[in-house]
């Protein structure tokens, strides 16, 4: 009888870490732009901090929001095609069998040892199977719209405490210095944690976040000296 063991592996965590990540790191990074651009017009920090206090609770509705209306698009997609699957395992089980047997083929398995597999499959959970091996439907990637809604905006609220933070204890005078490094730095560590939950070259990914980041610090920045300069 083989031993069994447990294995660790990355996969399991796609379905959060894509929503934990993107929430984090747009609440970061939204909210910290948003204050640059308000505060290179010259706003009082009463009025810096409003507006990333609006820009948290505004971001984090939306990214619920967002996330749960595409994530159940998905679901919708995944029911839709197990039905259709259903309907056709049991209008036409043999056609059925031969079509999970020939993906097996495909892979290289042998042909008689294919259709010794797909049988005991479709034996033991025939649309599990049709669903993994044809649909590519599993536990690791089916979709949870309420855990992407609640991940997104708990993740985009955390991420936006970073910024407000700092427009709470900084000084008047390195106010828009100091939102920008405490963003960079934070951009720089969330892109690390990524990168390391998910098995990714950490410099790499450190390096894209922070750069987006700069670009969208400095047009924000950029447009808010503008129009301060112009009102």
């Amino acid at each position: 009888m083989p031993r069994s063991h447990s294995e660790r592996h990355l996969m399991a965590r796609v379905g959060w870490l894509r929503a934990a990540v993107l929430g984090a790191n747009d609440g970061l990074l939204s909210t910290a732009s948003l204050i640059v651009g308000v505060a290179a017009a010259e706003a009082s920090k009463g009025a810096v901090l409003v507006s990333g206090v609006a820009g948290l609770v505004a971001g984090a509705m939306s990214m619920a929001a967002g996330e749960y209306v595409s994530v159940s698009s998905q679901s919708d997609t995944e029911k839709a095609d197990l039905a259709r699957e259903a309907a056709e395992l049991a209008a036409a089980p043999a056609a059925e069998l031969d079509e999970l047997a020939g993906i097996y083929i495909a892979r290289g398995v042998q042909p008689d040892t294919a259709r010794t597999v797909a049988e005991q499959l479709m034996a033991h959970d025939s649309l599990g199977a049709h669903a993994r091996d044809e649909l590519g439907i599993t536990s690791f990637t089916t979709a949870r719209p309420v855990q992407a809604a609640l991940t997104s905006a708990a993740t985009f609220a955390t991420g936006a405490a970073l910024p407000l933070a700092t427009v709470a204890i900084a000084p008047d005078n390195v106010l828009l210095a100091a939102v920008a490094l405490s963003a960079f730095v934070g951009l720089g560590a969330l892109g690390a944690m990524g990168a390391r939950a998910g098995g990714a070259n950490v410099p790499r990914s450190m390096i894209r976040v922070v750069f987006w980041g700069v670009l969208a610090m400095a047009v924000t920045a950029g447009i808010g000296r503008l129009f301060g300069t112009v009102v």
